[in-house]
């Protein structure tokens, strides 16, 4: 792997629900929404993870977690060897240069009373980038780059399609030459034709300007077309990690196995399926031993009282699963 450019240890986000009446009354503690519960991974220079895994499972957390946009409660988040969990709000500007984000609904997170100039001026000025003659070119520049034209710079976001405002958005994220971009869901709103567009967009800017991406997304197609490794999450925590052809080709954990069945384009002929039953359980009320086992087939009496340890079983593949390390140690394998 590349030179880590990103490192985050045992990163943890909960989140406190209101402590209501009933609660004060019965003295019960308030409950809290574990969204991410101790994620650990490194992403070197250059590369591209995969983030993938149901709704709820903490995904965009963790990369909000990384953008500081959440402050984590506990943990490490060290980006070019600096932990930014220790950096203090008056110093994270010029980290906000070099980490950026593409958000999921380009209409929402850009302002319908500016236009589109004024949103990527805005960047420039806050950062104090060129002089205002250069700011100018920067935007024509920007417009250029991510497929439109300077002239739309004086359109408002409500004049543009779906496709072209999320252009706008990567185009404002790509404004002060970050290092490392985290796209979230960015085609998840989109339709399917202008996803494949936008993705290609993605794809070429990444070979040419040299970005380190976190791709996150519930889209299994799109993850293996982008990534470099995926990384795969459920309830908090990541359950499976490798390179995205040996992740495809040899899933090892049963919910990774479960998410590739559920995918005719990406499953293999001849692999193992498992269906997934029932709904995940409450990030509010985690169960005990394996987070996965009241949806898992292969549970075993210790997978129902002891949690799992991401292992690494293979060269550079790592899984939390009782089971699968079992039968690899066996000679056998899940897949």
């Amino acid at each position: 792997m590349a030179e880590p450019l990103l490192e985050v240890r045992d990163l943890v986000k909960h989140f406190p629900l209101p402590h209501t009446l009933l609660d004060a009354a019965l003295r019960r503690r308030p409950e809290t929404v574990r969204a991410v519960d101790g994620v650990s991974f490194t992403l070197g220079r250059g590369n591209t993870l995969g983030l993938v895994g149901e709704s709820g499972c903490g995904k965009s957390t963790l990369g909000r977690c990384i953008l500081r946009l959440y402050d984590a409660d506990r943990g490490e988040v060290r980006f070019d060897g600096v932990d930014l969990m220790q950096v203090t709000e008056g110093e994270l500007l010029p980290y906000r240069r070099r980490i950026q984000v593409v958000f999921q609904d380009p209409y929402a997170s850009l302002n319908p009373r500016q236009t589109v100039a004024k949103t990527l001026l805005e960047v420039l000025d806050v950062h104090r980038i060129g002089s205002p003659r250069e700011r100018g070119s920067r935007v024509a520049q920007l417009l250029t780059q991510v497929g439109l034209s300077p002239g739309d710079g004086h359109k408002y976001p409500g004049e543009f399609s779906g496709g072209q405002r999320q252009r706008v958005g990567i185009a404002r994220a790509l404004a002060l030459e970050p290092e490392l971009l985290i796209a979230d869901e960015p085609l998840s709103a989109l339709d399917v034709s202008i996803q494949a567009q936008i993705l290609q967009l993605l794809l070429d800017l990444r070979a040419s300007l040299g970005l380190t991406m976190i791709f996150i997304s519930h889209d299994l197609r799109v993850v293996r077309y982008l990534s470099d490794d995926v990384a795969v999450m459920y309830l908090g925590k990541i359950v499976e990690r490798a390179p995205t052809a040996e992740l495809f080709a040899r899933p090892q954990h049963p919910y990774t196995i479960a998410l590739l069945s559920a995918v005719p384009e990406v499953g293999g002929a001849g692999r193992e399926e498992i269906p997934i039953e029932g709904e995940p359980p409450s990030a509010v009320r985690i169960p005990r031993g394996c987070r996965f086992h009241p949806r898992c087939p292969w549970k075993t009496a210790r997978c129902l009282q002891e949690s799992p340890d991401l292992k690494g079983i293979l060269p550079g593949h790592t899984v939390a699963c009782h089971v699968a390390e079992a039968r690899l140690a066996a000679g056998g394998s899940p897949t």
